[in-house]
């Protein structure tokens, strides 16, 4: 993709991109319900797509029409004759592999080069300790996996990561276990599994501070869900980004999920002095809400807390930081070394190309704000460094390499773009 520069844009989008979490989570727990699961606003992405397939190949009977999903949980899980294919999406190896640990039959899961490269030792370890066989390469820390679903032990697991995904992993397993199972995390990781359960009246038992509960075995199937699915804030973020960096330029995003786990970014923007303000709806399950932001200067900041609910923006916060007026930093993020690429290093060498004066950090990057250039990006096949760096090319004008990545999880991007005015060549 080679992107132009734009002078300027004022937009509103009611569409953007549906939740990636939530609709991974929606396809897998349906698995454990009776009747019928409806979902309005399914993201039709590669990955997304992925897991309606794997849920299909495992017996539940998936309907489709445009962005509308139905899903029929079987009434015993197959044992497939085929590899359950998760693409680029850790979310759904990871998940899968807590669900498939307690189920009776043979599982392999495998996925794309960059997700059979990323470690599930996180995940396998654990496992195996209460009881699981799971099978693969450099002892099960990565993919391909084959998984032998086994009785397992009830289980205290207290995790060092904050991870959603270890976190919704551990409960899948801990509603297959012989007892009450405790999990805890060391903080908060994102909430949508634990939301998203308690409506379907899971037998969870949360604490008041949300970092530990109890997972008690499931005993009968859990309530269908119809839910409609807001878009997604990480996809958002890009185009506030846009706003926020380009001269004389205003957005309003609509129906975002703006549940606190998943705006930290936002409001790291708000700290820079971004202009940039919500407006929530009504609360179901989910916050829902609109964004608004425009043109602003944009100042230096220091980012240590709160990582995990801001990971996925972390490329797109690299841009902000190089648009800022001083050094701004990132600590505490080492989990960015094992995401589809070593994003430390990606956004470190490519803005380097830009002319940015930037360092990697163990656990982050270290910024200083200046004038860019164009350049030619490498995007290690990853979608989060690829948008990244389409949004700086709104600025400067940038080429970037192996942008078919961004069809992952955001296939209207570039779409988007040429909505707001942007020229694209290929």
């Amino acid at each position: 993709m080679k992107i132009y520069p734009l002078a300027h844009f004022n937009q509103e989008f009611t569409q953007i991109a549906a939740d990636k979490s939530i609709s991974h989570r929606f396809a897998i727990f349906s698995l454990l319900t009776q009747g019928e699961n409806r979902a309005q606003n399914y993201l039709l992405a590669q990955d997304t797509l992925n897991t309606l397939k794997i849920v299909q190949n495992l017996g539940a009977k998936v309907e489709r029409k445009d962005s509308s999903v139905s899903i029929k949980a079987p009434s015993e899980i197959l044992s497939p004759n085929c590899i359950l294919d998760c693409g680029n999406s850790g979310t759904a190896m990871r998940l899968m592999m807590g669900f498939l640990a307690g189920i009776s039959g043979f599982f392999v899961l495998s996925g794309d080069r960059y997700l059979n490269n990323r470690p599930m030792k996180r995940l396998s370890e654990p496992l195996r300790e209460i009881g699981a066989k799971i099978y693969g390469r450099m002892d099960a820390n990565l993919a391909p996996l084959c998984i032998e679903g086994q009785n397992l032990k009830a289980f205290k697991y207290e995790s060092k990561i904050s991870s959603a995904q270890v976190k919704t992993a551990m409960i899948l397993a801990g509603f297959s276990a012989d007892g009450v199972s405790k999990f805890s995390e060391v903080s908060l990781s994102r909430d949508h599994s634990e939301n998203m359960l308690k409506a379907m009246d899971a037998p969870l038992k949360i604490s008041q501070d949300k970092l530990s509960m109890e997972i008690l075995p499931l005993k009968e199937p859990l309530k269908p869900l119809d839910i409609t699915i807001p878009n997604d804030p990480s996809s958002a973020f890009y185009f506030v980004l846009a706003a926020l960096i380009l001269p004389n330029s205003k957005i309003t995003l609509k129906n975002v999920l703006l549940n606190p786990t998943r705006i930290e970014a936002y409001k790291v923007l708000q700290k820079m002095g971004a202009k940039l303000e919500f407006k929530f709806y009504e609360n179901s399950f989910e916050s829902v809400g609109e964004i608004y932001a425009q043109s602003s200067s944009l100042q230096a900041v220091e980012v240590s807390e709160n990582i995990a609910w801001l990971i996925d923006e972390a490329p797109a916060l690299a841009i902000a930081f190089a648009c800022a007026k001083g050094e701004s930093i990132l600590r505490n993020a080492k989990e960015l070394r094992v995401k589809e690429s070593d994003r430390i290093h990606a956004m470190v060498e490519n803005l380097q190309k830009c002319g940015i004066e930037a360092e990697e950090l163990d656990d982050g990057f270290k910024i200083t704000g200046a004038k860019a250039k164009s350049a030619k990006i490498k995007s290690y096949g990853d979608h989060r460094i690829a948008m990244s760096f389409a949004i700086l090319g709104l600025l400067y004008g940038m080429e970037i390499d192996e942008t078919e990545c961004i069809k992952t999880s955001f296939p209207n991007f570039e779409k988007l773009l040429l909505e707001l005015g942007a020229k694209i060549d290929y």
